[in-house]
């Protein structure tokens, strides 16, 4: 027999109203949502186009206003849709056991229940945790210390002495603990500075697919806990974040950089060196720090500056023609040259 809303409610414990028997095929964004559909709607602001999509039912917030086709009423909408949708997709199976492919060195350590997959290399004398799973050429070198419940995509690389906490998630293609950028200016030459650290990434961390973070030049560059990393970041040496922070596709960090907790850095932020970024501050897409953020600031454009300074600016920037085309008559009725002189 098909699925009907009234199953589906069922799974989430949802509160439903409409046509309980009204048949469901799959669970799939508004978007691309068609007949017999069930969507996501994670408020009334997606009214409009919930009226104007074929979707036979949705996933609502209990507060959604009523509507004649099936809504599923729940405190947690997004929440709700995970649980469905990975229920449509049914239960896979779990990649367990070592590949023969896979080189693992004999004095390293490796938790109960974890996967390692083909080709993937592992260290002297690298510890790893419980119920980890190491994908298709994953490659982790010497020393290194892995928590439990860790995942490495296809392709990621730990260099010697990385340590990662409990559930920590690395995408594809990430590249941590390589050297710092350190050379010094040696008699005409760049001579490379020893890059002797490590990086510390803690519990709950999740860095995004080809980003990169840098070991320290004598110390470790710290990654905090909870903080979630987007693709194509770069974290360079020494650099401390914070707990919780949230730093988006094509951050760039240079080497020192500290945040407190709770940090948010939008896509293509630049950090110079030793700035330090206070707890719960907010940097605009694009914009460029050349020194140190207060605590809860936005700062927004480059050379940054306040988000409310900024959006004054802003307002006087579309002025700038009009005032110097003003500035050009009052100098020609006063017969001023362009130098300003009588």
């Amino acid at each position: 027999m098909p699925l009907t809303v009234a199953d589906i409610a069922g799974w989430v414990g949802a509160t439903l109203s409409g046509p309980s028997d009204t048949p469901i095929r799959r669970a799939i964004s508004l978007s691309d949502a068609g007949p017999g559909d069930l969507t996501l709607l994670d408020g009334a602001k997606r009214k409009k186009e919930w009226d104007a999509c074929p979707a036979a039912a949705a996933v609502v917030p209990t507060d959604f206003p009523d509507d004649p086709r099936p809504l599923l009423r729940v405190a947690d909408p997004l929440g709700a849709f995970v649980q469905i949708v990975l229920k449509f997709r049914g239960e896979r199976p779990a990649e367990t056991g070592i590949h023969p492919t896979a080189v693992i060195h004999p004095t390293a350590k490796l938790g109960a229940n974890s996967f390692v997959g083909p080709h993937v290399v592992v260290g002297a004398g690298t510890v790893i945790g419980a119920n980890t799973r190491l994908y298709a050429g994953v490659v982790i070198g010497q020393f290194c210390t892995l928590g439990d419940n860790v995942t490495l995509f296809p392709r990621v690389v730990l260099y010697d002495d990385c340590t990662l906490g409990n559930r920590v998630t690395i995408h594809s293609g990430t590249v941590i603990g390589a050297d710092g950028f350190g050379y010094r200016l040696v008699k005409g030459r760049h001579e490379k500075v020893p890059q002797l650290g490590s990086v510390v990434i803690e519990d709950d961390v999740e860095v995004g697919a080809n980003s990169t973070i840098d070991r320290g030049t004598f110390g470790a560059t710290v990654i905090g806990t909870g903080t979630k990393i987007d693709n194509l970041v770069m974290v360079s040496h020494n650099c401390k974040i914070g707990r919780h922070n949230i730093i988006v596709s094509q951050v760039g960090l240079a080497g020192s950089c500290s945040t407190g907790d709770y940090v948010v850095m939008a896509g293509q932020v630049g950090v110079a060196d030793h700035v330090h970024i206070g707890t719960r501050a907010v940097i605009a897409a694009k914009t460029g720090l050349l020194s140190d953020v207060p605590e809860g600031t936005t700062m927004v454009g480059y050379p940054a500056m306040p988000g409310r300074e900024y959006m004054r600016c802003a307002a006087e920037w579309g002025r700038l023609t009009g005032m110097r085309r003003d500035v050009a008559r009052i100098k020609k009725h006063l017969k001023l040259d362009e130098e300003g002189g009588g």
